[in-house]
Order: structure tokens, then sequence, then C-alpha cells
């Protein structure tokens, strides 16, 4: 019994320096300022800010606008959500129209000489003048075409084309649009005068046409005479090619 007293009094005094001593360290710890660091929380990605300048973006976006949230605890484990947008002007290049026939001066101001291939040939006699034919010719083609000189007129079988009137020559060459006509006056014979000779009845008749610079303006075409055949004879001529009718029959 002697022995038991002083050892329940030592267990008593360690037992309070031991109470002591966590005191003191737990104070320590307070007075620090940092409290207690946990050093892996302190390396995860959330809690990093980006070098001076770089500010997050993207050099090449145009803009950015963005929004984040997070959360995380000091065991060193968090969790974040964030969300943004990205927008960059373009410029699109604008349609060309295209092209029309009013913007290429070719589709419109094409043309042809007139003959054969382009246009058709009717023959009329005519009380006033007498001893007259009248040759009509319109433009059957496409594209506008032009009557150069005059007419060289082949009768029956002739061999010789008969000259031409000098005075009746017009200021301008005479163009035809699609569908439009021309004139020509032809002088058959010298009449009651007796002005001609080699007096003859011819009941077929074929034109030819003259080109910008030479004689041959293409192929030649048709044109019906009057079932008795008309009367022509060595005084034969033609007019050059006119725009109005009364102008081929003024000579």
């Amino acid at each position: 019994m002697s022995i038991a007293a002083p050892t329940r009094s030592r267990v008593r005094l360690l037992t309070a320096a031991a109470t002591v001593a966590l005191a003191a360290l737990s104070l320590t710890a307070c007075n620090n300022g940092d409290g207690v660091r946990d050093e892996g929380a302190s390396q995860h990605p959330s809690n990093s800010v980006p070098a001076d300048g770089d500010n997050g973006k993207d050099a090449n976006a145009g803009s950015t606008t963005g929004s984040g949230t997070g959360t995380g605890t000091s065991s060193g484990t968090g969790t974040g959500t964030s969300s943004g947008t990205t927008s960059a002007a373009t410029t699109k290049p604008k349609p060309q129209p295209a092209s029309t026939g009013k913007n290429n001066p070719t589709a419109s101001t094409a043309r042809v000489t007139c003959n054969g291939s382009t246009v058709k040939v009717a023959a009329q006699s005519v009380t006033r003048p007498i001893n007259h034919l009248l040759l009509t010719v319109t433009n059957t083609g496409s594209k506008r075409c032009d009557l150069y000189g005059y007419p060289a007129v082949r009768f029956g079988e002739a061999q010789a084309v008969p000259p031409v009137i000098d005075d009746s020559q017009p200021q301008a060459v005479v163009s035809l649009s699609p569908g439009q006509s021309a004139y020509a006056g032809v002088a058959l014979s010298g009449g009651d005068d007796g002005g001609g000779s080699n007096g003859r009845t011819e009941n077929t008749l074929e034109v030819f046409f003259q080109g910008r610079n030479t004689n041959d303006g293409g192929p030649g075409a048709k044109a019906a005479l009057p079932a008795k055949g008309v009367y022509i004879d060595d005084s034969l001529k033609v007019t050059y090619w006119q725009q109005s009718m009364s102008d081929a029959l003024s000579w």
C-alpha cells in the first residue's frame, strides 16, 4: 500500500504536463497567421494565375466572352465548370453579276453581209415607171445584214451583168435588221423610143450580192418572175440598193 500511492501521483503529473504541451503547440500555430496549409491544394490547376499580358485569350479569336465557377476543399480536391462563346468577324466577297448581252458589245452589234443565205428576194412588175421591175430583199436571218452596192441580176443565161445607174447611189450602206426589207429598181428596156436593141423575153431571174470589199458577197438568190416573163433589151440597168421603195422606182 505504501508503494501504490506515489505511482498514481506521478501519472497525474505526466498527464497534466502533456495537456499543457498540446495547448502551447496550438497557440503557436494560431499566432503564425498562415493557418494550416494544404500543399496539395496549392498545385491544383484551378488556382493557377496566367502570366502578365496573356489574359487567357487566344490571339486568333475575334472576340471572346465566358464565365466560370469552381469549388474546392482543403483536402486538395475540387470541381469546376465553365462556358463561353467565341465569334470572329468574316467578310464574304460580293457575287459578281453574270455577264449579259448588254455587257457584251458583239452580242448586239454583230453584222453579216446580206446574201442568198440570209435574205429572200421577190420580183414585182410595176405600172410606173413603165418597163420597170421592183426587187424586194427581206432579211430572214437572226442578225443584222448589210447590202453593199447594187444587185448583180442575171436574166436567163446572160453572161454579163447590167450596169448600175450611178446617180442612184445612196449616202450610206443599206443595213437591215431581221425582218426588214430594202429595194432596187430594174429598168428592163428602152421603151417605145427604141433606145435598146436585142430585145427578148426572159422567164428566170437570179440575183447576186456584193461584199464589203469584193464583188463576191456570197450565194445568190432566185426570184420568181411573172408567168408570162419579162421583156428586156440591151439598155437594161439597175439602181443601187435603196432603203425605200419610192427611191428605188424614181430612176
